[in-house]
């Protein structure tokens, strides 16, 4: 078994990877779900349908801006209810200071799930680290995800991912599901931005806000106007607990620029991560990196952190697919962050943050099989011609 050192020595070389990155600054097809301005199922490009409840009006708006929540256990449960309308410098540098940790999911030390077969001795925690600054230069394509829930403004972690249908031209942001729906007790989040190396260089969150905007949102903000996750969260995950549905916790990103520009956002950032799916189970790997950027304490989401550890497996629920599982300490905020192997040189995607002990000792994610890859296929093929 690799010693921790030897993690780290790998999670050097996954940093290495994006050195010198610089730039201006379901089983079935039905169950992967998403959401947008336009219906689902079909509104022609001419004839464009609003959802219910969409803004149409200044008044409208808002109430958009500043909730609107008193319905939020039904307004949102289709796919097609989903809506996200660019409310420009809505995401100023104070109010994403201002955003709370991520709906946390947290399970027993020991581990809900633990006495199924296929789980495997829960790890020892490791010790966060920081990344090396500015962030851009380091791991570009990870970033914050903000969004603006019944509780009020909150974040998670996301990362840029390749998109087969524009090779160089992604526009895909990589994530939990339960950081943009909420599961089988609610619906969709609203106002979803994705901030690509939030805070480059850092600095403490009680600083942000007196740090110029251009190194708070070195590129800018990037409004989600599709979202898919899993059939399987929509109606099984919990965002309160860890259950089977943890197990299909992720979700996928199109987003478009805020300031309308009119580059992709792998084309402003100047890079992106592959996704591995039906990569080997966990306990097949020798090492993984788990990057996000954990906002309870004793963090402050001022930083993005990393775990580089040995996965192991987790079983949440019989008949479920296995997580990956791994020692860290980073906490709630981190949900939706990437973790990454190295793959023929290639920074490479094989999981996300779901859950996490309550101590916070450990993390895990869901492996990246066939739902994953369907739900990521749809979203890459709606928007392939435009």
């Amino acid at each position: 078994m690799p010693s921790i050192r030897r993690s780290t020595a790998a999670a050097a070389a996954l940093v290495a990877l994006l050195a010198g990155t610089v730039t201006a600054c379901g089983p079935d097809g039905d169950q992967a779900l998403g959401g947008a301005a336009a219906d689902q199922k079909g509104q022609a490009d001419g004839g464009l349908k609003l959802p219910k409840g969409v803004p149409t009006s200044l008044d409208d708006l808002k109430e958009w801006k500043d909730g609107g929540w008193q319905d939020w256990d039904k307004w949102a449960r289709d796919a097609k209810d989903f809506a996200n309308p660019v409310i420009k410098d809505h995401w100023k540098s104070d109010r994403l200071a201002k955003a709370k940790t991520s709906p946390e999911i947290g399970v027993n030390a020991t581990g809900t799930g633990s006495g199924f077969d296929g789980t495997d001795p829960e790890p020892k925690p490791v010790t966060a680290e920081q990344v090396a600054r500015p962030y851009h230069r380091h791991m570009a394509p990870v970033g914050k995800i903000f969004f603006d829930s019944p509780k009020g403004p909150m974040v998670c972690s996301g990362t840029i991912v390749e998109d087969p249908a524009h090779p160089g031209k992604s526009n895909l942001v990589w994530t939990a599901g339960h950081c943009v729906h909420s599961g089988k007790r609610g619906g969709w989040m609203r106002n979803v931005v994705f901030v690509p190396s939030y805070n480059d260089n850092g600095v403490p969150m009680n600083q942000v806000n007196s740090t110029p905007a251009q190194q708070v949102t070195p590129y800018g903000r990037f409004w989600a106007d599709w979202i898919t996750t899993s059939g399987e969260w929509i109606k099984m995950g919990d965002e309160a607990t860890g259950n089977g549905g943890s197990a299909y916790d992720f979700a996928v990103l199109h987003v478009k620029p805020e300031n309308g520009s009119g580059k992709s956002l792998q084309e402003t950032v100047g890079n992106a991560a592959r996704v591995w799916f039906n990569a080997p189970a966990a306990n097949q790997l020798s090492s993984l990196d788990a990057f996000g950027y954990p906002a309870a304490p004793p963090y402050d989401g001022a930083r993005m952190m990393n775990c580089p550890a040995r996965p192991g497996r987790l079983v949440m629920q019989q008949g479920t697919p296995a997580m990956n599982r791994i020692g860290c300490t980073m906490t709630g905020g981190t949900s939706g962050g990437g973790w990454f192997v190295n793959r023929g040189g290639q920074l490479t995607l094989v999981s996300n943050t779901s859950i996490s002990s309550n101590s916070h000792t450990w993390l895990a994610g869901p492996h990246l099989g066939p739902e994953a890859q369907r739900v990521f296929a749809d979203i890459s093929a709606k928007f392939a011609k435009q």
